[in-house]
């Protein structure tokens, strides 16, 4: 599937576009869960200008600048990963951490035509940060960002597929991709491409290309977990960022539900007594006249239909990302000004949810009389409040927690 932006009217001028619609795809929300989410790839031309994201400098800040430590960086020559010994080295005085990267080995590296690899940018660089926390919120699963930097007529890895959906944002340069159909569709976390090397291999070299493109400056190429894919640079260096989505599965649901049965089975003694000893005669599951194993089966299906995993899955979602950053310093100001009149918002990528009196969060949970509900649950909207508002001990203890940060209207 492909979308030209020229045939679109401008996504980012429409009113409330969410980043799918006015940065990656062109499309609202619902027309890419309907058309492409999970079922096919899709590459849209010119989806956007994505220097305010990321760009050459900012690589090059991030090698030399940043102090960064693996596993931040990797390093990939001919479809292999080379070892971080050969480009990290303690930093000198006060930075004599061994792992730190090593500008000038990377650089050496770089110029023999390895791939550099910037991993977790939504730790480290703010503007892809704010991307991926709002494409994660807006898609409602775990979002995390690489930047592939590949030097002219080069390539990093074989063709292969990831376990996690991906956006690749064009940055700068031109990368060839050559996309075919999954031998595996929908492969779980524990089912890696290595594991079916030789059909990968042979797909992709036997079959027809689902995609055989070219990506410029703009582009974005949306890949659903399974397909396969290789990348190639021309004849100037090429930076794309990979947004890649971890989404939550039927599997993972079935995990949660059965962990919230296994929980009940063990609140039964019934089901904490030991196995009678076994008979050697007898078939396994069986001993004397009880069915052991029926028993357990139909106890665990009981469980089964009377579980709820939601408060399981919800921690689990929590557990899968970090909250927004929180600066300490300008925290301790806003604590130790508060008035009336402070501006205060509830902090972003926090996940929270309201159980009863006890509100869940990222970073951990607060119980709150009944009379502080109503104001709490005003702020699972998201905007800026008083402190007034909300009553200035309520919004201490919010601020001293990491809930609440300041803010400006």
């Amino acid at each position: 599937m492909s979308v030209s932006r020229t045939e679109l009217t401008d996504p980012g001028a429409r009113e409330g576009a969410g980043i799918l619609e006015s940065r990656l795809t062109g499309l609202s929300r619902e027309e890419f869960a309907r058309d492409v989410w999970a079922r096919t790839a899709s590459l849209t031309r010119e989806a956007s200008d994505f220097t305010d994201v990321f760009s050459p400098s900012a690589v090059d800040e991030l090698i030399s600048r940043r102090g960064l430590r693996t596993p931040f960086l990797r390093v990939a020559k001919d479809g292999a990963t080379l070892p971080s010994s050969s480009f990290t080295a303690p930093a000198g005085v006060g930075a004599t951490i061994a792992d730190q990267l090593d500008d000038t080995a990377l650089w050496r590296a770089f110029a023999d035509g390895a791939t550099l690899v910037l991993q977790a940018l939504h730790r480290t660089w703010e503007p892809v940060a704010d991307l991926v926390s709002g494409l994660s919120t807006e898609l409602g699963h775990p979002v995390q960002a690489n930047a592939y930097v590949t030097p002219p007529q080069n390539r990093g890895f074989d063709a292969h597929y990831d376990v996690h959906d991906v956006f690749v944002l064009q940055i700068e340069g031109a990368k060839r991709w050559v996309v075919h159909e999954p031998v595996l569709p929908d492969p779980l976390r524990d089912q890696p491409w290595t594991d079916h090397r030789a059909a990968v291999a042979d797909r992709a070299a036997h079959g027809t290309p689902h995609l055989d493109t070219m990506l410029r400056p703009g582009d974005v190429l949306y890949l659903p977990r399974g397909w396969l894919h290789s990348a190639q640079a021309q004849g100037e260096v090429s930076i794309h960022l990979t947004l890649g989505v971890h989404a939550w599965t039927r599997y993972a649901l079935a995990e949660q539900l059965t962990r919230a049965a296994l929980t009940t089975l063990g609140d039964d003694p019934s089901m904490r007594r030991s196995l009678p000893l076994a008979d050697p005669d007898e078939p396994a599951g069986r001993n004397g006249p009880d069915d052991v194993l029926g028993l357990v089966r139909e106890r665990l299906l009981a469980a089964l239909a009377e579980a709820d995993p939601a408060p399981l899955f919800h921690r689990a979602r929590r557990s899968r990302a970090r909250p927004a950053p929180l600066g300490p310093v300008a925290q301790l100001a806003a604590l130790s000004g508060l008035t009336t009149t402070s501006l205060v918002r509830l902090r972003r990528a926090l996940e929270p949810r309201l159980e009863g009196t006890r509100l869940h969060t990222r970073v951990g949970h607060l119980d709150f009389r009944a009379s502080d509900l109503v104001p709490v649950a005003r702020l699972l909207d998201g905007r800026v409040r008083t402190a007034g508002d909300l009553g200035l001990a309520l919004a201490g203890r919010l601020l001293r927690a990491g809930v609440l940060v300041p803010a400006d209207r």
